[in-house]
């Protein structure tokens, strides 16, 4: 499109646009993208001037208009935002901020940029709706136009497109908009699929298209003589992705797909809808549990209509839609059909604002949680195109997403009510707490005392981003002190499941640079954000790592320095309780419980004063500590053990399990089974479910306590087993 044909598109709209200010839009647009070019090769300006032209057609105002051709300029360009301001206004500057990308931030991944660009997107949405209708329109020219990407890059559009903003448009009630991003994003994801479904549509509309004609002739002239004057009459195919998700996701057959074809019928009156209904259920038979009434019962996004499916001649079963005017009028445009800032609105600013509180609600549930790929669940979740009507006892209606559980339903209720709940009834049947609602179904929260408080496991089982708020909000006021020792166990087991051993002396450091990297002010922050889940374990991990990753790096030098001395020769060849000394005879030996050396491993003697020579694994940190001194470096004798070594060795285990009955009787039995004495057994509890066995055994030697691990670890409930000072 070229801009002399946006200027016809709005002077046909018959609208009061500026197009002083229009022009200058323009033309400020092409210099500053002057000589950048689409995948296409076709000047790049020729995008801003498509996504103006949609906006056009939605009736936005001059405004917005100027902003859809301003709103690339400065994320691809060297235009600030100042200049933008100086030449336009504070009104067109706000509107091309808020689709602008975060440039210049690092992000430790694409979801975490994906996510802070969306969040940055819906807080200006929340402000002003023309951000968010650019934005999807923006959206809409890229995916129309996407052949020239790359193959992954295609995609990796149209998975976002599917998952994020087709259903922001289904929540603004922009129906067709949302139809097409489907279309669009299934015919990159998945081609075959959406070349079938195109094909089958094509053979129906052959056999079928005389039939549904007929159709809507029948109906028209029956409704104009039940006094039905004012009346339209509209033939509708269903979406390719609507088929291809009851088609593939629901394995249905597309005889059992009742509503590709639909007629849809557009009166005055709400009045006139029921008598409309009347009219086309006598006419035709109606399919048991197939009506809907949304105008009585309207979806989150306020779509209103009657849905009924009937049989028509030769059985051919068709839907029919029943509405006003103005429904029809949202249900296609949505917020754009009755935004405030057009001209001739009289909707008032406060229902308006009502219809875009679930913005508001969304970012306000991301308080509590510093994980900023909480807010790409969110949207997955609780903008759901499919929702569910579930029934209090008193007969109240609440809308959840399809999914939703008992949980999110008591929290849906009132807060209070979620906290207290113990458990649920559905249909007067005694359900699971993780149990999914469905349609129609009437289910009662059974609570408990007022001091009762949720679960930690609730978070897991939550559908919705607000109850998951609420239940970490409970957690952050009610429960500081469990939520820092729940923290401190949580991360604990994390770096002991992935291997990160950080020595005493360094771990303090360790974790004030995990506070500093979270932007908290102490460690008692860091775990309490853990320990109520308002940061994620799987967030910390990677920097934990990279912290560890330094400290080893800093270690290195010191650790090539112990492992030298295995190279000096040994001369004596006595050996004491299984080591040989270098220059020393019948010398004191002793193991150092700080590390616990076996045979198999490198070792390296340390002479103590009075206590002959400690021995200790060349990795120990407190050796490698040593090191740094010279008086340290002085005492460090080489050692090695004897080949012909009979003897047993301590070596202390620890065995996190499940905490169920007769764990301890099977430990026991399986190293009497393997002949290994037992010194010494201990038990603590880490958790709610699991605990933590210490014990002290007698071994031969490295493959003998490996040997030993293998078969301790596939007792059943055990979770892990780690010798304790294997990496000190």
């Amino acid at each position: 499109m070229t801009f002399e044909e946006l200027k016809n598109a709005i002077e046909k709209s018959g609208r009061n646009y500026d197009l002083g200010m229009i022009e200058k839009a323009y033309l400020f647009a092409e210099k500053r993208h002057e000589g950048q070019l689409r995948r296409s090769g076709e000047p790049y300006i020729i995008h801003p001037i498509a996504v103006a032209s949609y906006l056009v057609d939605l009736g936005l105002d001059s405004e917005c208009i100027c902003a859809a051709l301003l709103h690339d300029v400065v994320e691809d360009t060297n235009t600030s935002l100042d200049e933008i301001r100086a030449a336009f206004g504070e009104e067109v500057t706000e509107l091309v901020n808020g689709v602008t990308k975060l440039g210049k931030i690092p992000f430790s991944s694409v979801e975490e940029e994906q996510a802070e660009n969306l969040r940055k997107m819906l807080l200006a949405m929340s402000k002003d709706i023309r951000v968010m209708i650019i934005k999807l329109n923006d959206r809409l020219h890229n995916m129309r136009t996407m052949d020239y990407m790359a193959e992954q890059k295609r995609r990796d559009k149209s998975r976002e497109t599917m998952e994020v903003y087709a259903p922001i448009a289904h929540r603004l009630g922009m129906e067709g908009l949302k139809d097409e991003l489907q279309d669009l994003s299934l015919k990159y994801l998945d081609p075959r699929a959406f070349n079938e479904i195109t094909e089958i549509l094509e053979d129906l509309q052959e056999k079928n298209g005389q039939f549904i004609e007929k159709l809507t002739q029948e109906v028209g002239e029956r409704l104009r003589e039940n006094g039905l004057e004012h009346v339209e009459i509209q033939a509708r195919v269903k979406s390719v992705y609507g088929i291809y998700r009851k088609l593939y996701e629901q394995n249905r057959s597309i005889e059992e797909i009742y509503d590709i074809y639909a007629i849809r019928i557009l009166v005055d009156t709400v009045s006139e809808c029921y008598t409309a209904l009347g009219v086309v259920h006598d006419m035709y038979t109606p399919i048991p549990k197939r009506f809907k009434d949304y105008i009585s019962t309207p979806k989150s996004n306020m779509y209103q209509s009657l849905h009924t499916t009937v049989i028509g001649e030769n059985e051919t079963p068709f839907e029919i839609q029943i509405r006003t005017y103005e429904m029809h009028r949202e249900a296609e445009y949505g917020v754009a059909a009755h935004w405030k800032y057009k001209e001739g609105v009289s909707e008032s600013s406060e229902s308006f604002d009502e219809k875009l509180e679930w913005v508001r609600q969304l970012l306000e549930s991301q308080k509590e949680s510093q994980d900023a790929t909480d807010l790409l669940r969110s949207i997955k979740s609780d903008l759901l195109p499919e929702e569910v009507f579930v029934l209090t006892p008193k007969g109240d209606v609440i809308d959840l997403p399809a999914g939703a559980t008992v949980i999110d339903f008591a929290y849906a209720i009132h807060t209070a009510v979620g906290n207290r709940m113990i458990g649920a009834k559905v249909n007067g049947r005694i359900v699971p707490i993780n149990y999914q609602v469905n349609s129609s179904e009437i289910v009662e929260v059974i609570l408990g005392p007022k001091d009762k408080g949720p679960s930690r496991d609730w978070l897991n089982i939550a559908q919705t981003s607000g109850a998951r708020a609420k239940i970490r909000g409970w957690f952050k006021r009610e429960r500081r002190e469990e939520n820092i020792e729940e923290g401190k166990n949580i991360l604990e087991k994390e770096l002991r499941r992935e291997m990160i051993r950080i020595p005493a002396d360094k771990y303090d450091d360790f974790l004030d640079e995990l506070v500093r990297r979270q932007r908290l002010n102490t460690k008692d922050e860091l775990f309490a954000e853990i320990g109520y889940g308002g940061i994620p374990i799987n967030r910390i991990i990677p920097k934990a790592r990279e912290e560890y990753e330094k400290i080893k790096k800093a270690e290195e030098p010191l650790a090539a320095a112990v492992a030298s001395f295995q190279e000096a020769p040994i001369t004596r060849t006595k050996s004491v309780d299984g080591v040989i000394i270098e220059g020393m005879d019948n010398c004191l030996i002793r193991f150092s419980r700080c590390c616990n050396p076996l045979p198999g491993d490198e070792i390296v003697g340390f002479i103590t004063r009075g206590k002959g020579v400690s021995i200790h694994k060349t990795s120990c940190k407190n050796v490698i500590n040593t090191m740094n001194s010279e008086d340290g470096k002085a005492r460090m004798v080489a050692a090695r053990w004897d080949d012909t070594i009979e003897e047993q060795f301590k070596a202390d285990l620890i065995i996190y399990c499940l905490d169920r009955t007769g764990m301890i009787a099977d430990v026991s039995g399986k190293l009497s089974s393997l002949h290994i004495p037992i010194y010494s057994m201990n038990t603590s509890p880490e958790s709610d479910r699991q605990h933590a066995i210490k014990l002290s055994i007698g071994v031969s030697g490295k493959e003998h306590l490996y040997s030993t691990l293998d078969k301790l670890r596939k007792i059943k409930g055990v979770l892990s087993v780690e010798r304790i000072g294997a990496e000190s």
